[in-house]
């Protein structure tokens, strides 16, 4: 964007790139002392469309540029040349706009693993504490707990039979039932707790930015680009965006602060001369700081979905096509805020061991009473439940760069799926403990069939990966491609403060910085992320 910027009147002490889950946060934090003056910019607009809040509505807003930039993977080897959509939120709240609305804070040893990286701060403990402040959780008030906080967590409001079933499978196996999976230790089979209030989404933006929008120290500005940061004498100062295809510049005193997420944050730093030198200089674009860590560290929990058709019980798919049921779903809705127009896309979980040598769970089960070929498509026809398992800390690493200055150009995402022999060994060990599940006495009356990855995949090593290859899809968790660590470790981005390493000015608040991915959905890992930096920012202004 070479042409002449316009100067946004005002002057502000913080800028925030992203109204996504961390940035909605970030904005209502920092904007908490009126003498702080806080824009925040989004590229997205307001979620002003039933879907967004309606929460079975991310079958129409995933695969939709209204509400997704619509990204996709490279070709992936490991997913045998297979290219997948790559879902990311583009509307207030981001993400959590759009997603699974899975409350999940991953294990107390993730946190600590954190710390004892050299990261200070980020234990078990630490993190603890966040979760309380930003929670409003249905339980109350409690060691665990907090309450009266703008992230509101429910108990789901709908029940199926077909999972209960799967859920008894389960402690036959051996796998205890818990009835809170967010206390440190996650393993064990439970309903997931949802970011709902009363039957309706309840996303970053609604928690967190709306209500902070009534300062008149908060701006918003919605379907904006981002170009790329103002840099001088080493410090952030500013931002250069188009809106309205007008090129503008706005201007901080204090601190520009990245919150658009592994993908987004790492295309306005790329565009800003901020990266590995040698995917960079071939751009044309002039150099800032080689900083060999901006796009690369990327990790994303893949999972297998397996699928299984049943006979004798209900689940989703037959009443899909049921329309006097359907009618029915949406009159229970509009009563009673009840209902499958009220599910997740996922309501029973199971984590446990893909084998015995394990220290702790590694795999966790997204379990659904429905099946389809992918999201976006109809349901099958036939009743059929998808029992999805994912490895919780994979060991391949992948990439996000840009491969253009363009704005309005797609990045390179490849995540490197299925790349290292533990994953793959993983990979197959989760077929065959999803195998071990459907095969268990409490659901032999509804008489399983392997649908996929299907009864001809035998149990070898090689047969069982390649499986996993053919059935293996995002579970929409990218992280890491700005990674927090040490001044010492060259692949590091920013500091335990979430402070960029070689740039004054500037800060990285969304799921980038994380060193290692969360075992379990990342959205409320990013939203603690954001409750602690906001909190860091505050006090290194004093």
């Amino acid at each position: 964007m070479d042409q002449p910027a316009t100067p946004v009147e005002g002057d502000f002490d913080y800028i925030v790139v992203g109204a996504g889950t961390a940035g909605c946060i970030v904005a209502n934090r920092l904007s908490e002392d009126p003498r702080t003056r806080v824009l925040i910019l989004e590229a997205g607009g307001q979620d002003n469309w039933i879907w967004f809040h309606i929460p079975v509505g991310y079958l129409f807003a995933i695969g939709n540029p209204r509400a997704d930039w619509m990204f996709k993977t490279d070709p992936e080897p490991g997913l045998n040349g297979r290219a997948l959509a790559y879902p990311r939120g583009k509307v207030i709240g981001g993400c959590s706009a759009i997603n699974a609305m899975i409350s999940m804070r991953g294990q107390a040893a993730d946190y600590d693993h954190w710390r004892q990286l050299g990261l200070s701060g980020w234990g078990w403990e630490d993190a603890l504490a966040a979760f309380k402040r930003l929670e409003d959780h249905f339980l109350g008030a409690s060691d665990i707990h907090g309450a009266g906080g703008g992230w509101r967590i429910e108990p789901p409001r709908i029940s199926w039979e077909v999972l209960d079933k799967v859920a008894e499978a389960a402690t036959e196996m051996g796998i205890r039932e818990v009835p809170d999976f967010n206390t440190g230790d996650n393993e064990g089979v439970g309903y997931f707790h949802v970011n709902q209030k009363m039957g309706r989404r309840w996303s970053s933006a609604r928690g967190f930015l709306k209500p902070a929008l009534t300062r008149p120290n908060l701006r918003l500005e919605t379907n904006v680009l981002v170009d790329r940061l103002i840099i001088e004498n080493g410090r952030a100062v500013g931002i250069r965006y188009v809106k309205d295809g007008r090129a503008l510049e706005a201007r901080a005193t204090g601190e520009v602060i990245l919150s658009a997420g592994s993908i987004g944050s790492v295309q306005v730093l790329h565009r800003s001369g901020i990266g590995p030198g040698e995917w960079l200089a071939p751009l044309g674009i002039e150099m800032t700081l080689d900083r060999p860590g901006v796009g690369r560290n990327l990790q994303d929990h893949l999972q297998q979905r397996a699928i299984y058709k049943v006979h004798g019980i209900r689940t989703l798919n037959e009443t899909y096509y049921d329309l006097p049921r359907r009618a029915l779903m949406g009159l229970d809705y509009a009563l009673r805020r009840r209902g499958p127009l009220t599910m997740a896309p996922s309501q029973l979980g199971i984590f446990t061991r893909s084998d015995p040598h394990q220290e702790r769970a590694n795999i966790q089960f997204h379990v659904q009473p429905l099946s389809l070929d992918k999201f976006g498509e109809p349901l099958h026809r036939f009743p059929a439940i998808t029992v999805a398992a994912c490895n919780l800390r994979p060991t391949s690493r992948g990439l996000v760069r840009i491969t253009t200055p363009a704005l309005d150009a797609a990045p390179q995402i490849a995540p490197h799926y299925l790349s290292t022999d533990e994953d793959r060994q993983v990979a197959a060990d989760a077929i065959r403990v999803t195998r071990r599940l459907m095969g268990q006495r409490a659901l032999a009356p509804y008489r399983p069939e392997e649908y996929l990855p299907g009864p001809a995949v035998g149990d070898d090593a090689a047969a069982l990966a390649k499986a996993a290859g053919d059935i293996g899809t995002t579970i929409f968790h990218p992280v890491g491609t700005a990674k927090m660590g040490r001044p010492d470790d060259p692949a590091a981005v920013v500091d335990e403060r979430l402070r960029f390493l070689g740039i004054g000015g500037l800060r990285v608040i969304d799921a980038s910085v994380m060193p290692t991915i969360t075992s379990g959905n990342t959205n409320t890992p990013t939203a603690m992320i954001a409750e602690k930096g906001a909190r860091m920012a505050i006090e290194d202004a004093r």
